[in-house]
């Protein structure tokens, strides 16, 4: 199984009104209980509108917001399906029920975390 990252946009809702919003987070519940219940969602979370900090090698801390020309993540998925087809059509059914576009990217095997986190499990 790979594991991928289906993401949207900061401002990518921007079109909804107020009053969508509940309907559209019904609709994106809807979509994640499925996908738990395919055994697929791994984890997910909308993020706080263009609150980020940047922490460089030395520390220092730069606070949000940033300039709109940086591309922000809004919200995102992580699930872990056989095939990337697969993970474009979970992405499909997100994209319906979140009323936006969501960007599809493969998330890098790293066999030495998963060995760590088998092992935590384990306690």
């Amino acid at each position: 199984m790979t594991r991928y990252l289906i993401s949207f946009d900061d401002g990518a809702m921007d079109h909804l009104s107020e009053e969508d919003l509940p309907d559209v987070g019904k609709a994106a519940h809807a979509v994640v209980q499925e996908a738990v219940n395919a055994g697929v969602f791994v984890f997910g979370a909308g993020l706080e509108r263009q609150r980020a900090s940047v922490v460089a090698t030395d520390g220092m801390v730069t606070d949000g917001p940033y300039p709109e020309t940086k591309a922000v993540v809004g919200g995102f998925v992580v699930v872990d399906v056989a095939a990337r087809e697969e993970a474009l059509a979970w992405a499909a059914r997100f994209a319906v029920a979140c009323r936006c576009a969501q960007e599809v990217r493969e998330l890098g095997a790293d066999p030495e975390t998963d060995a760590m986190l088998r092992q935590a499990d384990r306690r």
